[in-house]
């Protein structure tokens, strides 16, 4: 059932390409996007922060393709002595915009991503994920950004399990067109 699903989106992504190279892009048609996170425990014992970029680039006015890489530390519960760790994945993603608001200042997306999931505290492995998030330009060509995936890891020999072992991925920040 799942392969028929990934075989299902990739022939409608297949089929919908003639239309999308027949499209202009956009006057600006590239983004990139800087976005940072952290948290720590209760007893500031530890801590774990992240940083993410990604560039992309616009088909149409609401199909951007991006390249996104993420590094993130931790020094939280690695191991039993203490430690640190570093981790890493670098993803392509196809999101589709709305455009909302008056001018239309506000821009929901929704998409999917693919990549690769490497560093100390996890299995080097393929990763994909499902996600979506929100735009809000605020100026002409500046916006800030939340979005949200999950990813599921297919270093895992059964299926139902490459979707319960998979993480949440959150990321706020600013991004610029141009």
């Amino acid at each position: 059932m799942y392969r028929k699903g990934l075989v299902l989106a990739a022939m409608a992504l297949v089929m919908s390409l003639p239309a999308v190279a027949k499209a202009d892009p956009p006057a600006q048609p590239y983004e990139i996007t800087l976005g940072l996170g952290a948290s720590h425990g209760p007893d500031l014992n530890g801590f774990n922060a992240s940083g993410n970029v990604s560039i992309g680039y616009f088909l149409t006015n609401d199909l951007e393709l991006s390249v996104r890489q993420t590094l993130a530390y931790t020094d939280v519960g690695t191991s039993g002595g203490g430690g640190s760790s570093w981790d890493g994945s670098t993803r392509l993603a196809l999101d589709w915009h709305f455009t909302m608001g008056d001018r239309g200042q506000v821009r929901p997306f929704i998409g999917a991503n693919i990549g690769y999931v490497y560093g100390d505290s996890v299995s080097d492995t393929w990763e994909a994920a499902p996600e979506a998030g929100v735009k809000v330009m605020v100026g002409s060509n500046a916006f800030i950004f939340i979005m949200v995936e999950y990813q599921f890891f297919f270093n895992s020999d059964s299926n139902s399990e490459v979707f319960s072992n998979g993480q949440f991925l959150y990321s706020a920040g600013v991004g610029f067109r141009f």
